[in-house]
């Protein structure tokens, strides 16, 4: 008993100094908010997150668009991290759209362009022990989300072909009568 608290109270500063060492959110609450209100619209949702990672890819090369400045290498970690946390949150919302047939036809090219071009403007930083491992990890995000994009085409492409959605009216009346 005596030997387990002992052993239990040399790992609190350990557990202490982990939780010191929280990440920051990838999301900031506008983001969350944004697509909190996009939730209902599967397409909206994927053009969103889109425009999210976009938003990454950009702060990153802007890093080394500019002259370099002190901790560049940390921030560089920090972002490739935010990128592949939304591009896994990103990979999720497709897993989920897949099975239950969401009608994400739109969004899905865009989405296939986007990594391609995510891909190489992620490959142009020069390498650095720093962040290549956080690199590394969003590259494979980004292929992970090209392959399950290309997929989803074909398989939205089939089913909505053998599904097709109602059309609407475009002469019915905006309120039912009563």
């Amino acid at each position: 008993m005596l030997r387990r608290l002992s052993f239990a109270l040399l790992l609190l500063p350990l557990a202490l100094s982990l939780h010191a060492q929280k990440p920051e959110a990838a999301l900031s609450d506008g983001e969350i908010e944004q697509l909190r209100e996009a939730a209902y619209y599967p397409s909206d949702r994927v053009l969103l997150f889109i425009k999210l990672l976009d938003n990454r890819n950009k702060s990153i090369q802007d890093l080394f668009a500019r002259p370099r400045k002190p901790g560049r290498e940390q921030d560089t970690h920090d972002l490739l991290e935010q990128f592949t946390a939304i591009a896994d949150e990103l990979n999720d919302n497709l897993d989920d759209y897949g099975p239950r047939h969401r009608d994400i036809r739109k969004a899905l090219p865009k989405l296939v362009e986007a990594t391609e071009r995510w891909s190489s403007n992620l490959k142009t930083p020069p390498d650095d022990e720093a962040y290549n491992v956080s690199r590394r990890l969003a590259l494979e995000a980004v292929h992970d989300l090209h392959d399950q994009a290309t997929q989803m085409i074909e398989e939205q492409k089939a089913w909505f072909l053998a599904h097709p959605p109602p059309k609407e009216n475009k002469n019915a009346p905006i309120d039912p009568p009563r």
